[in-house]
């Protein structure tokens, strides 16, 4: 599933395609997505004026000039693709389900073979409290993200730590990758209790979660099973992990013999893999 880096790199790349851009004609092809697409959808978007595309968790924000807001996810597989004004259009497939084009001619185009994306339409004034966002934590990346806060959120918790932040209500938009390449930054277990990571440990991650984000930005996300960025370019910080992925390989400036130690270690917790350093992360 794309995760923080992904959705924000599609939100740079929606930007100055959709900013201030009106939108004269929404195709919606089929309706039965993660969520059934509101039947005035079209109607409700039809000269509208996008006033700007931002993200909350992984989560895309298009707002109207009207007051409205689009909500999108990508699901497991969605993708966007833009598809500039006088550029050949390739005919819609079985899995381009909804299609915005604006008065100057660009197009961009939804695809989910999975169909666990979506798209909703909400209000300025509802947004903070709709069911989909008013419970998520702090923006990593964000002035609301600190040592403190986080281990605030962590205190009496007994959950491993890799599943708290893995929870939306502790942070917004980690997912499985970014929180193995975190921890390992870190130096910390993922199997260390939540509640422990307090004081210094909390510091440590937060940085360690900041790096590990501006650098998977850098690289335009990770470009794993159906991601791409939306003019088409794959991300490459999938080239960068230390951790994910690379089980029964030597962590970067390991000096152990891996081939005794076994290296890199994937196990499983609450149904995902998880990959760190035994050695290193404690």
């Amino acid at each position: 599933m794309p995760e923080l880096p992904e959705v924000e790199t599609v939100c740079r790349g929606l930007l100055p395609i959709l900013e201030n851009a009106i939108l004269q004609d929404v195709v919606v092809r089929q309706r039965n997505l993660r969520f059934p697409v509101p039947k005035n959808f079209r109607q409700k978007l039809l000269f509208r004026r996008v006033l700007t595309v931002r993200r909350r968790a992984k989560y895309i924000l298009m707002m109207l000039d009207d007051d409205d807001v689009i909500i999108s996810h990508l699901g497991m597989s969605g993708r966007m693709t833009i598809y500039p004004a006088g550029e050949d259009v390739p005919p819609p497939g079985r899995h381009d389900h909804i299609e915005f084009k604006t008065t100057t001619g660009n197009l961009i185009r939804f695809s989910d073979p999975r169909r666990f994306g979506f798209m909703t339409l909400t209000s300025t004034q509802c947004l903070k409290e709709h069911k989909l966002l008013r419970n998520l934590g702090p923006e990593p990346l964000g002035n609301g993200f600190s040592g403190p806060i986080l281990a605030a959120s962590l205190k009496g918790r007994n959950t491993p730590i890799k599943s708290a932040l893995l929870d939306q209500r502790t942070l917004a938009g980690l997912g499985n990758i970014y929180v193995c390449e975190s921890l390992f930054g870190a130096g910390i277990s993922p199997k260390r209790k939540a509640a422990t990571v307090q004081g210094t440990r909390a510091e440590k991650l937060v940085q360690a979660i900041r790096v590990v984000l501006t650098e998977a930005l850098v690289a335009g996300g990770s470009s794993l099973h159906d991601y791409v960025q939306p003019d088409g370019k794959l991300g490459y910080f999938q080239n960068c992990f230390k951790v994910y992925g690379q089980e029964g390989k030597a962590c970067p400036g390991c000096h152990c013999n891996f081939l005794v130690t076994g290296g890199i270690k994937r196990i499983s917790q609450a149904g995902r893999s998880t990959f760190y350093c035994s050695r290193k992360q404690r």
